[in-house]
């Protein structure tokens, strides 16, 4: 339960202005939250707080990589890890029901008697995001996909009898004329 204390940030002891924090997230840092995208991820987090009288702007670059799988072949590959984000944490009296209300994700409310901000969940938010959506093996010097040429030409037999699918004639093509009746 300690660990946990490693991402909370004293910020009524710090004076205006930018203050910058770094943090190591790797396989440890996700134990406790289940995962599947990555096998393995080594992350550089630097945050850098802006303090402000009544509200703080928070800037998060993320740095690194994470093994994982290509999504076309399922050969392992380590991804290249880069990102920036931004929020904006305000100071209010009810917190939670503005938290609730307000749509914006980049803003979040904190109750003016806190003395203590704990970034742990937006670290795991954040590095989460910045992982890319589509991961595939990076193309050869032909500029073909270096991906696995025997889950390639399956891909491809796949594709062929999808296309051959289309081209039958629908059986069930003249029921929709019933469907309103």
């Amino acid at each position: 339960m300690s660990g946990h204390r490693n991402y909370d940030i004293a910020f009524v002891g710090l004076k205006p202005g930018e203050h910058v924090f770094e943090y190591e997230v790797d396989d440890k840092f996700f134990a406790e939250r289940p995962q599947e995208e990555f096998s393995s991820i080594r992350a550089r987090v630097k945050m850098v707080l802006d303090k402000h009288t009544g509200f703080m702007l928070l800037r998060f670059e993320i740095g690194g990589e994470a093994d994982m799988s290509c999504d076309r072949c399922g050969n392992p590959l380590t991804i290249v890890l880069w990102d920036e984000f931004r929020l904006v944490v305000k100071m209010a009296d009810d917190p939670d029901r503005l938290n609730e209300m307000d749509e914006d994700p980049d803003v979040f409310y904190i109750s003016r008697t806190e003395s203590h901000l704990n970034v742990e969940d937006w670290l795991y938010e954040f590095t989460l995001l910045s992982i890319p959506a589509q991961r595939f093996c990076p193309a050869g010097a032909d500029g073909e996909p270096a991906c696995d040429p025997k889950a390639l030409a399956l891909l491809r037999k796949m594709e062929e009898q999808a296309e051959e699918q289309e081209m039958k004639p629908d059986i069930w093509k003249g029921l929709d004329k019933f469907r309103n009746s």
